[in-house]
Protein backbone atom coordinates (compact mmCIF):
# COMPACT_ATOMS: atom_id res chain seq x y z
CA UNK A 1 0.00 0.00 0.00
CA UNK A 2 1.33 3.44 -0.92
CA UNK A 3 0.24 6.34 1.32
CA UNK A 4 -1.62 9.47 0.39
CA UNK A 5 -0.29 11.79 -2.30
CA UNK A 6 -2.20 14.66 -0.77
CA UNK A 7 -2.74 15.29 2.92
CA UNK A 8 -6.24 14.56 4.15
CA UNK A 9 -6.43 17.95 5.84
CA UNK A 10 -5.47 21.03 3.86
CA UNK A 11 -3.14 19.24 1.44
CA UNK A 12 -0.02 21.37 1.12
CA UNK A 13 2.05 19.07 -1.03
CA UNK A 14 1.87 16.28 -3.56
CA UNK A 15 4.21 13.70 -5.00
CA UNK A 16 6.36 15.33 -7.65
CA UNK A 17 6.19 13.98 -11.19
CA UNK A 18 9.46 12.51 -12.41
CA UNK A 19 10.91 11.37 -15.70
CA UNK A 20 10.05 7.77 -16.53
CA UNK A 21 11.60 5.07 -18.67
CA UNK A 22 10.85 5.03 -22.44
CA UNK A 23 7.26 4.68 -23.59
CA UNK A 24 6.56 1.04 -24.38
CA UNK A 25 5.03 1.32 -27.86
CA UNK A 26 7.80 3.81 -28.65
CA UNK A 27 10.18 1.08 -27.51
CA UNK A 28 8.46 -1.50 -29.75
CA UNK A 29 8.62 0.82 -32.76
CA UNK A 30 12.35 1.36 -32.37
CA UNK A 31 13.33 -2.31 -32.01
CA UNK A 32 14.92 -4.10 -34.98
CA UNK A 33 13.03 -7.10 -36.29
CA UNK A 34 14.55 -10.55 -35.65
CA UNK A 35 17.26 -11.24 -38.21
CA UNK A 36 18.02 -7.54 -38.80
CA UNK A 37 20.48 -7.16 -35.92
CA UNK A 38 23.97 -6.23 -37.01
CA UNK A 39 25.87 -9.28 -35.83
CA UNK A 40 26.42 -10.99 -32.51
CA UNK A 41 29.15 -10.43 -29.94
CA UNK A 42 32.14 -12.76 -30.16
CA UNK A 43 32.10 -15.62 -27.67
CA UNK A 44 34.30 -15.27 -24.63
CA UNK A 45 37.25 -17.60 -24.05
CA UNK A 46 36.06 -17.85 -20.47
CA UNK A 47 32.23 -18.07 -20.35
CA UNK A 48 32.22 -17.46 -16.59
CA UNK A 49 34.28 -14.30 -16.83
CA UNK A 50 32.42 -11.16 -15.91
CA UNK A 51 29.21 -13.02 -15.02
CA UNK A 52 27.43 -11.49 -12.00
CA UNK A 53 26.26 -13.67 -9.16
CA UNK A 54 22.81 -15.15 -9.74
CA UNK A 55 19.99 -13.04 -8.30
CA UNK A 56 16.93 -14.59 -6.69
CA UNK A 57 13.75 -14.63 -8.75
CA UNK A 58 11.37 -12.31 -6.91
CA UNK A 59 8.38 -12.50 -9.23
CA UNK A 60 6.27 -14.16 -6.52
CA UNK A 61 7.38 -11.88 -3.67
CA UNK A 62 3.94 -10.34 -3.22
CA UNK A 63 1.98 -13.59 -3.29
CA UNK A 64 1.49 -13.31 0.47
CA UNK A 65 -0.77 -10.31 -0.16
CA UNK A 66 -3.36 -12.05 -2.32
CA UNK A 67 -6.89 -11.45 -1.07
CA UNK A 68 -8.81 -8.77 0.82
CA UNK A 69 -7.47 -7.06 3.94
CA UNK A 70 -8.68 -4.71 6.63
CA UNK A 71 -6.21 -1.87 6.95
CA UNK A 72 -5.66 0.47 9.86
CA UNK A 73 -3.64 3.51 8.77
CA UNK A 74 -1.82 6.01 10.91
CA UNK A 75 -0.21 8.98 9.21
CA UNK A 76 1.84 11.70 10.84
CA UNK A 77 1.06 15.11 9.36
CA UNK A 78 4.68 16.35 9.70
CA UNK A 79 7.16 13.57 10.49
CA UNK A 80 9.95 16.11 11.05
CA UNK A 81 8.02 17.84 13.86
CA UNK A 82 7.99 15.91 17.14
CA UNK A 83 4.82 17.79 18.16
CA UNK A 84 2.93 16.89 14.96
CA UNK A 85 -0.56 15.44 15.10
CA UNK A 86 -1.53 12.25 13.31
CA UNK A 87 -4.53 11.02 11.32
CA UNK A 88 -6.00 7.53 11.54
CA UNK A 89 -8.14 5.76 8.94
CA UNK A 90 -9.72 2.33 8.55
CA UNK A 91 -10.53 0.63 5.29
CA UNK A 92 -10.04 -2.24 2.88
CA UNK A 93 -7.22 -3.30 0.55
CA UNK A 94 -7.87 -5.81 -2.25
CA UNK A 95 -4.73 -7.33 -3.79
CA UNK A 96 -4.20 -9.67 -6.72
CA UNK A 97 -1.69 -10.69 -9.33
CA UNK A 98 -2.12 -9.36 -12.90
CA UNK A 99 -0.32 -9.66 -16.24
CA UNK A 100 0.43 -13.34 -15.75
CA UNK A 101 2.33 -12.69 -12.52
CA UNK A 102 4.52 -9.89 -13.89
CA UNK A 103 2.64 -7.30 -11.85
CA UNK A 104 0.69 -6.92 -8.61
CA UNK A 105 -2.34 -4.68 -8.10
CA UNK A 106 -3.67 -3.13 -4.87
CA UNK A 107 -7.01 -1.33 -4.77
CA UNK A 108 -7.46 0.72 -1.60
CA UNK A 109 -10.37 2.52 0.07
CA UNK A 110 -10.46 3.97 3.55
CA UNK A 111 -12.41 6.39 5.74
CA UNK A 112 -11.14 8.85 8.34
CA UNK A 113 -11.91 12.17 9.98
CA UNK A 114 -11.65 13.98 6.64
CA UNK A 115 -13.87 11.64 4.67
CA UNK A 116 -13.48 8.85 2.13
CA UNK A 117 -10.23 8.14 0.30
CA UNK A 118 -9.41 5.74 -2.56
CA UNK A 119 -6.09 4.81 -4.12
CA UNK A 120 -4.42 2.20 -6.29
CA UNK A 121 -0.90 0.76 -6.39
CA UNK A 122 0.56 -1.11 -9.36
CA UNK A 123 3.74 -3.07 -8.61
CA UNK A 124 5.81 -3.97 -11.68
CA UNK A 125 8.57 -6.60 -11.61
CA UNK A 126 11.82 -6.02 -13.51
CA UNK A 127 13.25 -9.44 -14.44
CA UNK A 128 16.62 -7.91 -15.32
CA UNK A 129 17.31 -6.21 -11.98
CA UNK A 130 15.03 -8.49 -9.89
CA UNK A 131 13.47 -5.36 -8.39
CA UNK A 132 9.94 -4.07 -7.99
CA UNK A 133 8.68 -0.58 -8.86
CA UNK A 134 5.74 0.73 -6.86
CA UNK A 135 3.45 3.07 -8.84
CA UNK A 136 0.79 4.89 -6.81
CA UNK A 137 -2.39 6.74 -7.78
CA UNK A 138 -4.79 8.75 -5.63
CA UNK A 139 -8.34 8.93 -7.02
CA UNK A 140 -8.75 12.55 -5.90
CA UNK A 141 -5.78 13.76 -7.95
CA UNK A 142 -5.07 11.07 -10.53
CA UNK A 143 -1.37 11.91 -10.84
CA UNK A 144 1.19 9.13 -11.20
CA UNK A 145 4.20 10.01 -9.08
CA UNK A 146 7.75 8.71 -9.07
CA UNK A 147 7.85 5.00 -8.18
CA UNK A 148 9.57 3.52 -5.19
CA UNK A 149 12.04 0.87 -6.40
CA UNK A 150 13.63 -1.99 -4.49
CA UNK A 151 13.51 -5.67 -3.63
CA UNK A 152 12.71 -8.31 -1.04
CA UNK A 153 15.58 -9.92 0.84
CA UNK A 154 15.95 -13.65 1.44
CA UNK A 155 14.16 -13.27 4.79
CA UNK A 156 11.03 -12.00 3.04
CA UNK A 157 11.26 -8.32 4.00
CA UNK A 158 11.10 -5.58 1.37
CA UNK A 159 12.69 -2.14 1.11
CA UNK A 160 11.91 0.24 -1.77
CA UNK A 161 13.52 3.68 -2.17
CA UNK A 162 12.82 6.90 -4.07
CA UNK A 163 13.27 10.66 -3.87
CA UNK A 164 10.46 13.16 -3.35
CA UNK A 165 9.62 16.52 -1.83
CA UNK A 166 7.96 17.41 1.47
CA UNK A 167 6.91 21.03 2.00
CA UNK A 168 9.09 21.98 -0.99
CA UNK A 169 12.18 20.29 0.51
CA UNK A 170 13.90 17.33 -1.14
CA UNK A 171 13.64 14.13 0.91
CA UNK A 172 14.40 10.45 0.50
CA UNK A 173 11.50 8.02 0.84
CA UNK A 174 11.76 4.44 2.07
CA UNK A 175 8.91 1.92 1.97
CA UNK A 176 9.26 -1.23 4.09
CA UNK A 177 7.20 -4.44 4.38
CA UNK A 178 7.53 -6.31 7.68
CA UNK A 179 5.61 -8.64 10.02
CA UNK A 180 4.60 -10.73 7.01
CA UNK A 181 2.50 -13.84 7.71
CA UNK A 182 -0.47 -15.61 6.14
CA UNK A 183 -3.01 -13.32 7.79
CA UNK A 184 -1.09 -10.18 8.84
CA UNK A 185 1.45 -7.81 7.34
CA UNK A 186 2.52 -4.23 7.73
CA UNK A 187 3.71 -1.50 5.40
CA UNK A 188 5.50 1.61 6.68
CA UNK A 189 6.92 4.61 4.88
CA UNK A 190 9.71 6.83 6.19
CA UNK A 191 11.24 10.17 5.20
CA UNK A 192 14.85 11.28 5.50
CA UNK A 193 16.19 14.82 5.00
CA UNK A 194 19.81 13.98 5.90
CA UNK A 195 20.78 11.53 3.17
CA UNK A 196 19.45 8.45 4.95
CA UNK A 197 21.30 8.91 8.24
CA UNK A 198 17.99 9.10 10.10
CA UNK A 199 14.46 8.20 9.08
CA UNK A 200 11.14 9.58 10.31
CA UNK A 201 8.03 7.41 10.10
CA UNK A 202 5.11 9.21 8.51
CA UNK A 203 2.84 6.36 7.42
CA UNK A 204 2.00 2.91 8.82
CA UNK A 205 -0.61 0.56 7.39
CA UNK A 206 -1.36 -2.53 9.45
CA UNK A 207 -3.31 -5.16 7.49
CA UNK A 208 -5.24 -8.20 8.68
CA UNK A 209 -6.89 -10.65 6.31
CA UNK A 210 -10.65 -10.48 5.74
CA UNK A 211 -12.29 -13.93 5.39
CA UNK A 212 -13.55 -14.58 1.86
CA UNK A 213 -17.11 -14.96 3.16
CA UNK A 214 -17.05 -11.35 4.42
CA UNK A 215 -15.70 -9.70 1.26
CA UNK A 216 -18.15 -7.23 -0.29
CA UNK A 217 -18.19 -6.49 -4.05
CA UNK A 218 -16.93 -3.07 -5.15
CA UNK A 219 -19.47 -1.02 -7.17
CA UNK A 220 -18.34 -0.45 -10.76
CA UNK A 221 -18.53 3.03 -12.34
CA UNK A 222 -19.24 3.26 -16.09
CA UNK A 223 -16.74 5.21 -18.21
CA UNK A 224 -15.77 6.02 -21.80
CA UNK A 225 -13.43 3.01 -22.08
CA UNK A 226 -16.19 0.44 -21.47
CA UNK A 227 -16.29 -0.37 -25.21
CA UNK A 228 -12.77 -1.76 -24.86
CA UNK A 229 -13.40 -4.25 -22.04
CA UNK A 230 -12.91 -7.87 -23.12
CA UNK A 231 -10.51 -10.10 -25.06
CA UNK A 232 -9.56 -9.20 -28.63
CA UNK A 233 -7.53 -10.58 -31.49
CA UNK A 234 -5.35 -7.84 -32.99
CA UNK A 235 -3.72 -7.25 -36.35
CA UNK A 236 -1.02 -4.57 -36.50
CA UNK A 237 1.08 -2.89 -39.16
CA UNK A 238 4.31 -1.15 -38.21
CA UNK A 239 6.38 1.36 -40.16
CA UNK A 240 10.06 0.48 -40.02
CA UNK A 241 12.45 3.32 -39.09
CA UNK A 242 9.89 6.11 -38.53
CA UNK A 243 10.78 9.73 -39.35
CA UNK A 244 13.49 8.61 -41.80
CA UNK A 245 11.47 8.65 -45.00
CA UNK A 246 10.94 4.89 -44.82
CA UNK A 247 7.91 3.44 -46.62
CA UNK A 248 8.38 -0.20 -45.56
CA UNK A 249 5.65 -1.66 -43.38
CA UNK A 250 5.50 -5.06 -41.71
CA UNK A 251 2.53 -6.90 -40.20
CA UNK A 252 1.88 -9.02 -37.14
CA UNK A 253 -0.95 -10.45 -35.04
CA UNK A 254 -1.55 -10.57 -31.31
CA UNK A 255 -4.02 -10.66 -28.44
CA UNK A 256 -5.24 -7.91 -26.10
CA UNK A 257 -7.10 -8.53 -22.84
CA UNK A 258 -8.67 -5.45 -21.19
CA UNK A 259 -10.16 -5.56 -17.67
CA UNK A 260 -11.66 -2.98 -15.34
CA UNK A 261 -9.79 -2.03 -12.18
CA UNK A 262 -10.38 0.31 -9.30
CA UNK A 263 -14.17 0.09 -9.53
CA UNK A 264 -14.10 1.27 -13.15
CA UNK A 265 -11.89 4.32 -12.54
CA UNK A 266 -9.24 2.67 -14.68
CA UNK A 267 -8.42 -0.40 -16.70
CA UNK A 268 -5.50 -2.66 -17.58
CA UNK A 269 -4.76 -3.88 -21.11
CA UNK A 270 -2.49 -6.93 -21.32
CA UNK A 271 -1.02 -7.02 -24.82
CA UNK A 272 0.81 -9.87 -26.53
CA UNK A 273 2.49 -9.30 -29.91
CA UNK A 274 3.47 -12.31 -32.02
CA UNK A 275 6.39 -12.58 -34.52
CA UNK A 276 7.79 -10.95 -36.53
CA UNK A 277 7.58 -8.05 -34.01
CA UNK A 278 7.67 -10.34 -31.03
CA UNK A 279 7.12 -12.23 -29.02
CA UNK A 280 6.65 -9.05 -26.99
CA UNK A 281 4.36 -8.50 -23.99
CA UNK A 282 3.40 -5.17 -22.50
CA UNK A 283 0.85 -3.74 -20.10
CA UNK A 284 -1.19 -0.57 -20.57
CA UNK A 285 -2.54 1.22 -17.48
CA UNK A 286 -5.30 3.76 -18.19
CA UNK A 287 -6.88 5.93 -15.51
CA UNK A 288 -9.08 9.00 -15.18
CA UNK A 289 -7.96 12.21 -13.48
CA UNK A 290 -11.13 13.88 -12.12
CA UNK A 291 -9.37 17.18 -11.50
CA UNK A 292 -7.95 17.55 -15.01
CA UNK A 293 -10.93 15.73 -16.56
CA UNK A 294 -8.46 13.79 -18.66
CA UNK A 295 -7.53 10.18 -19.19
CA UNK A 296 -3.92 9.10 -18.75
CA UNK A 297 -2.15 6.14 -20.32
CA UNK A 298 1.19 4.57 -19.52
CA UNK A 299 2.84 1.39 -20.77
CA UNK A 300 5.24 -1.13 -19.24
CA UNK A 301 7.07 -3.78 -21.20
CA UNK A 302 7.81 -7.24 -19.85
CA UNK A 303 11.51 -6.91 -20.67
CA UNK A 304 12.17 -4.39 -17.88
CA UNK A 305 8.89 -4.02 -15.97
CA UNK A 306 9.10 -0.23 -15.89
CA UNK A 307 6.25 2.24 -16.47
CA UNK A 308 6.70 4.67 -19.34
CA UNK A 309 5.93 8.34 -19.87
CA UNK A 310 2.18 8.94 -19.36
CA UNK A 311 0.18 10.28 -22.29
CA UNK A 312 -2.87 12.45 -21.61
CA UNK A 313 -6.04 13.10 -23.56
CA UNK A 314 -9.83 13.37 -23.66
CA UNK A 315 -12.67 11.54 -25.35
CA UNK A 316 -14.61 13.30 -28.10
CA UNK A 317 -17.36 11.56 -30.06
CA UNK A 318 -16.29 8.19 -28.72
CA UNK A 319 -12.60 8.53 -29.68
CA UNK A 320 -9.70 9.42 -27.41
CA UNK A 321 -6.54 11.19 -28.58
CA UNK A 322 -3.58 11.20 -26.19
CA UNK A 323 -0.28 13.09 -26.49
CA UNK A 324 3.14 13.45 -24.92
CA UNK A 325 6.74 14.39 -25.86
CA UNK A 326 9.68 11.98 -25.79
CA UNK A 327 13.29 11.72 -26.99
CA UNK A 328 14.08 9.69 -30.10
CA UNK A 329 17.65 9.26 -31.32
CA UNK A 330 18.65 12.24 -29.18
CA UNK A 331 15.89 14.52 -30.51
CA UNK A 332 12.59 15.45 -28.92
CA UNK A 333 9.50 14.28 -30.81
CA UNK A 334 5.78 14.47 -30.11
CA UNK A 335 3.82 11.24 -29.72
CA UNK A 336 0.12 10.85 -30.55
CA UNK A 337 -1.87 7.72 -29.67
CA UNK A 338 -5.57 7.31 -30.50
CA UNK A 339 -8.09 4.51 -29.90
CA UNK A 340 -11.76 4.25 -30.86
CA UNK A 341 -14.54 1.68 -31.43
CA UNK A 342 -15.50 0.84 -35.01
CA UNK A 343 -18.46 -1.35 -34.01
CA UNK A 344 -19.80 -3.18 -30.97
CA UNK A 345 -17.10 -5.86 -31.29
CA UNK A 346 -14.30 -4.14 -33.19
CA UNK A 347 -11.94 -1.23 -32.60
CA UNK A 348 -8.86 0.52 -33.90
CA UNK A 349 -5.80 2.39 -32.65
CA UNK A 350 -2.99 4.37 -34.25
CA UNK A 351 0.29 5.89 -33.14
CA UNK A 352 2.05 8.80 -34.87
CA UNK A 353 5.21 10.87 -34.31
CA UNK A 354 5.91 14.51 -35.11
CA UNK A 355 9.40 15.98 -35.43
CA UNK A 356 8.23 19.55 -36.15
CA UNK A 357 6.20 20.44 -33.07
CA UNK A 358 2.92 18.96 -34.28
CA UNK A 359 2.72 20.70 -37.66
CA UNK A 360 2.92 17.34 -39.45
CA UNK A 361 2.46 13.78 -38.21
CA UNK A 362 3.69 10.44 -39.52
CA UNK A 363 1.60 7.39 -38.57
CA UNK A 364 3.88 4.48 -37.69
CA UNK A 365 1.67 1.89 -35.95
CA UNK A 366 -1.88 0.79 -36.80
CA UNK A 367 -3.89 -1.88 -35.00
CA UNK A 368 -7.33 -3.32 -35.62
CA UNK A 369 -9.10 -5.30 -32.87
CA UNK A 370 -11.80 -7.99 -33.13
CA UNK A 371 -13.54 -9.28 -30.00
CA UNK A 372 -13.21 -13.01 -29.32
CA UNK A 373 -16.79 -14.28 -28.81
CA UNK A 374 -17.65 -15.12 -25.22
CA UNK A 375 -14.67 -13.24 -23.77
Amino acid sequence: MRPLIKTLSTGTYRRAARAFAPFCLFWVICQPLPGLAQGKPAPSDNPAAGQPAALRDGQHDFDFGSGTWHTHIKRTVDPFDARSSSIELDGTVSSRTVWGGRAWLEEIQADGPNGHWEAMTLFLYNPQTHQWSMNFLNSQMGTLGAPLIGAFDREGHAELISGDTFKDRAVLVRGVWTKISADVHEYAEHYSDDGGKTWKTWFVGHKTRVPASEVKPVPVVANDFDFDIGTFKSHSTRLLRPLTGSTKWVETDGTTVVSRIWGGKGNLAEVHIEPPFGPIDFLALRWYNPTARQWFLTFANAANGTAGVPLAGVFKDGRIDLYDAEPMDGKQVLVHFAIWPTSKDTGASEQAFSADGGRTWEVNYKTRYTRIPGK
